[in-house]
Formats: structure tokens, sequence, C-alpha cells
């Protein structure tokens, strides 16, 4: 079984940025892919960005050049740095990780504060 944890989510103002971490543990299998999806309020969950154990990136179109994807393979951890934040990324922000099945955090609330 695997659990992810994340954290880091808040509320900030439009134009800041956030920093949001996920740490795995349990049985986890390599190669996988690890990323996050973001749900707002009356919308499905959408992707946000991924990132492979060989640090392969993808991004949505909507936050490219804003957010950064990383990785450290040692400690099973994922980060996503978000910059210059817009109202329109409030969302509860989902860590995932892919293997031969998919496992899901419990989510963190961003808040963009227009």
């Amino acid at each position: 079984q695997v659990q992810l944890v994340e954290s880091g989510g808040g509320l900030v103002q439009a134009g800041g940025s956030l920093r949001l971490s996920c740490a795995a543990s349990g049985s986890i299998f390599s190669p996988n892919v690890m990323g996050w999806y973001r749900q707002a309020p009356g919308k499905q969950r959408e992707l946000v960005a991924l990132i492979s154990s060989g640090d392969s990136t993808n991004y949505a179109d909507s936050v490219k050049g804003r957010f950064t994807i990383s990785r450290d393979n040692a400690k099973n951890t994922v980060h996503l740095q978000m910059n210059s934040l817009k109202s329109e990324d409030t969302a509860v922000y989902y860590c995932n990780l892919r293997t031969w099945t998919a496992y899901w955090g419990q989510g963190t609330q961003v808040t963009v504060s227009s």
C-alpha cells in the first residue's frame, strides 16, 4: 500500500506564490509517474503537472510558465512551485502516483484571492 501526504496549501493573493509538497511512503515501485491534479468547485478534476522517474515533465497549458514540478527520487517526494497565481487556480490540489495502479493523496486547498 502507498500513502501520499500533501502539504503547503493555503490562502494567497493573486500574483503570489505557493509551494506544494507531497511525500510518498509504502511499497513504491519504479519507474513511476508522480503528479498534481486539481479540482475546483463544480468542475471535474484536471491535470496540472506530471513528472516521471526520469524527470520528464508535462504541464497543463493553463499553468505553463507559472508552475514548476520537481521530484526527489531518493526521498519519494514531489513538489509544485506555483508562481503568478491567479484566482482561477483556486482548487483542491491532489497528489498522484502511478505505477501499475494509481494512488491519491487527501488533497490540499489552495485559495487565491483577487
